[in-house]
């Protein structure tokens, strides 16, 4: 084991874990506490708490999923960012660099694991933020420079806004209109306008063709 290793393992710090899944908690909570000997870990269950809990007691590192049952982890990571500019936030989620990793580093985050990797990685990514760096693999750095090279094939759904981006995956998930409104709170209203934006911007003119899309790109939640 590294020597920064055996200091990390020696240093207090208070970690909040943001997942709606206890299993996945337990099992993130289980590695972070052999690895940093007397850390407190706090788990959280949505955005919502997250978000209370921020400015309610110092953290030293948020460990954030991006899929939450009242709403999308990138308006979390937002509002952290606002709140807590200097606190890192390591996006830990089920999707692919290609789905999340280019607006989640534009959204702030410090650093970006895929669930498949945490078991070998989260150690040290969370050292590594810990100390001021970040953390994003080969993978995910290819994916940022694909999104900032002006000769690349764009998907079309690279063109939609994190909102927009977040209600095509809903409807791709098969949530109604009200359904939408009422998880991200916001208004039947507003949520078909921005329906109508995801539509115009993709050339589409169904649900349907917005649920195809979505299944086959896998970006349905």
């Amino acid at each position: 084991m590294s020597e920064a290793l055996l200091e990390n393992r020696t240093t207090t710090l208070r970690v909040m874990l943001v997942d709606d899944h206890p299993i996945v908690r337990r099992g993130l909570r289980d590695l972070l506490a052999a690895a940093f000997a007397g850390s407190v870990i706090h788990e959280v269950g949505s955005g919502r708490d997250a978000l209370e809990l921020v400015g309610a007691h110092p953290w030293d590192i948020i460990v954030l999923d991006l899929s939450l049952p009242d709403g999308s982890g990138l308006d979390v990571l937002k509002r952290v960012r606002h709140l807590q500019p200097r606190l890192p936030v390591l996006v830990l989620s089920m999707h692919t660099a290609d789905q999340f990793a280019r607006r989640a580093i534009a959204a702030g985050a410090s650093g970006y694991l895929t669930k498949d990797t945490a078991d070998t990685e989260l150690v040290t990514a969370v050292s590594r933020l810990l100390k001021g760096g970040k953390f994003f693999g080969p993978e995910i750095l290819e994916r940022v420079a694909m999104g900032v090279h002006p000769d690349r094939d764009e998907n079309p759904h690279e063109r939609l806004s994190d909102r927009e981006y977040q209600v095509l995956r809903m409807i791709g998930s098969g949530k109604t209109v009200s359904e939408i409104a009422t998880t991200l709170s916001l208004s039947v209203k507003t949520v078909s306008t921005y329906r109508a934006r995801v539509l115009e911007k993709m050339d589409m003119r169904t649900n349907a063709e917005l649920t195809h899309y979505a299944v086959r790109h896998n970006l349905a939640e």
